[in-house]
């Protein structure tokens, strides 16, 4: 997780200027929610990138503050399609920042960028990662 430039510039409507902002992801949560009886459950995986994803400050909105701890920001994700900004219902992005004294400036905590998948995308990406997690297993073995 790296971010450039300063994430504190972003507001709350998505604007062109913020594309010197870059933060980088190494780890994306992925959400699915089945239905356990009555109620629907929330499953997650979370996947490490072997390389980072990046995400630029013009494809980020900042969501209104609602009972956030100091130092946590929301925000909305934007794709880009056709020249064109939507909204993506599905990537949600949080970051939590913390004010280095000494520096005199903030510096990034953590970062969380969940994204909402079907259940169907859900058992395809479980099962990659399996796989993928049995692959390096084997990697190690010795062989005879």
């Amino acid at each position: 997780m790296k971010l450039t430039g300063n994430i504190l510039n972003i507001k709350n409507k998505r604007d062109d200027r913020n594309a010197g902002i870059a933060i980088e992801v190494d780890k994306i949560e992925y959400v699915t929610y089945k239905k356990d009886g009555k109620y629907f459950q929330p499953f997650n995986l979370e996947v490490e990138l072997e390389k980072p994803l990046v995400i630029t400050g013009d494809q980020l909105a900042r969501k209104p503050e609602k009972h956030l701890q100091e130092g946590e920001y929301d925000f909305d994700v934007y794709d880009k399609e056709d020249g064109e900004y939507v909204l993506n219902e599905n990537r949600f992005l949080s970051v939590l920042l913390v004010y280095d004294e000494f520096e005199q400036e903030h510096v990034l905590s953590s970062v969380e960028y969940t994204v909402t998948i079907s259940n169907e995308e859900f058992k395809v990406l479980k099962e990659e990662q399996h796989k993928l997690r049995q692959s390096r297993k084997g990697l190690g073995k010795k062989k005879k």
